[in-house]
């Protein structure tokens, strides 16, 4: 097939789930034999080569804003690939569900990603979430197909459209890293750094980690990764912490990324929006005793390879870090836990897989047998 993909910054990645999750799994399609074109946005993607890992990258302008890099993004790329023969058009993110029917004017089938309930994100004001609720509802017929990354929202996308979707997960990685160059960089220890990796938005609860982590009573340093584009005060407002233990590294993608998650003693997923996080499977998929934000997404995903606490409790995550912080042979009952879930649940070459079955059952066109 001739897959286009689109609604995303790029890659290689250089900033959040949708662009890994991308960068995993179109390079994948390529060694399957299928022609695939990654579509990214020109203030975002400096890799000059035209192809990256199999795939070929095709670098649009958009306008950098907080409401309409997105969307004016996506609608440049569907208005560019009008008239470009692609068998399938995968477009990421309900926001751009209104642009889902143009490739389709064209007879091409489009299938979209929805991600999680955006809406909900503090950072949108009420234009934008009023935007998302109707894109929510847009994608139940502008795409041809979509696809929930988490069961709740599958559940939420049937209960209050009566819209069935694809469930495909994201998929983790399975095999940790020794190289400790960006540990040395940044002055830090294996196993001795607890790791927290989001955007640095409220809903994330970067914050509730921070003043928690002040009241703990241990050496270990904690490990912040993460930005935001424009999310300036919040991000000031977290880094005017005096506890000297608190790192914020801002983004680091790449080796350093893995770096970080295979050597850390414990990886915190505080966040409390979304379908399923990508940096949470890392976490597991890394091998780390994870400690989670107690929402039904994380419970889907992590299910008992974990532990969780309350955000609206701040002694509940004070004493929970405490407890593995002081607990060492817990946190490695958790590791090993964690490490047979990801091996039994999560490969990115069967999302892989499955993204393909999905693209030929579109298409109508005949899987080849492999």
């Amino acid at each position: 097939m001739k897959i286009a993909i689109m609604g995303i910054r790029g890659i290689p990645a250089n900033y959040g789930g949708f662009e890994t999750f991308i960068e995993e799994m179109a390079p994948r399609l390529a060694a399957l034999g299928h022609e695939v074109t990654v579509y990214g946005r020109s203030h975002m993607i400096d890799y000059d080569g035209a192809v990256y890992k199999g795939v070929r990258l095709k670098i649009l302008p958009t306008i950098s804003h907080k409401y309409l890099d997105t969307v004016i993004h996506t609608l440049v790329c569907t208005l560019y690939s009008f008239f470009i023969r692609y068998d399938v058009v995968f477009i990421c993110n309900s926001a751009n569900a209104l642009f889902a029917i143009l490739p389709r004017l064209m007879g091409k089938p489009t299938v979209l990603n929805v991600d999680g309930l955006e809406w909900k994100r503090q950072k949108w004001n009420w234009a934008g979430k009023t935007f998302y609720r109707i894109s929510e509802f847009l994608a139940t017929f502008m795409p041809t197909a979509i696809v929930s990354d988490a069961r709740d929202v599958q559940n939420y996308y049937l209960a209050r459209f009566n819209k069935p979707s694809t469930f495909i997960p994201y998929g983790a990685p399975e095999t940790a890293v020794e190289s400790q160059e960006i540990l040395h960089r940044f002055g830090l220890q294996p196993d001795r750094y607890v790791l927290y990796v989001s955007r640095m938005e409220p809903e994330n609860n970067a914050h509730r980690l921070v003043q928690a982590f002040e009241r703990t009573r241990t050496d270990l340093r904690l490990v912040m990764v993460g930005d935001a584009p424009y999310s300036s005060d919040y991000i000031r407002r977290l880094r005017s912490t005096t506890d000297p233990r608190i790192l914020f590294t801002g983004y680091v993608f790449g080796q350093g990324y893995r770096e970080l998650q295979s050597h850390a003693y414990l990886y915190v997923q505080a966040t409390e929006v979304g379908g399923t996080h990508p940096a949470l499977l890392e976490g597991m998929g890394y091998g780390n005793c994870v400690l989670a934000n107690d929402v039904p997404e994380h419970h889907e995903v992590l299910q008992d390879a974990g532990l969780y606490f309350h955000t609206r409790d701040e002694q509940n995550l004070v004493d929970q870090l405490q407890h593995l912080l002081d607990h060492p042979e817990v946190v490695q009952h958790y590791r090993r836990r964690v490490k047979e879930h990801v091996h039994r649940h999560y490969s990115w070459d069967k999302v892989t897989r499955d993204y393909e079955a999905l693209f030929y059952r579109v298409t109508h066109l005949k899987q080849k047998a492999t």
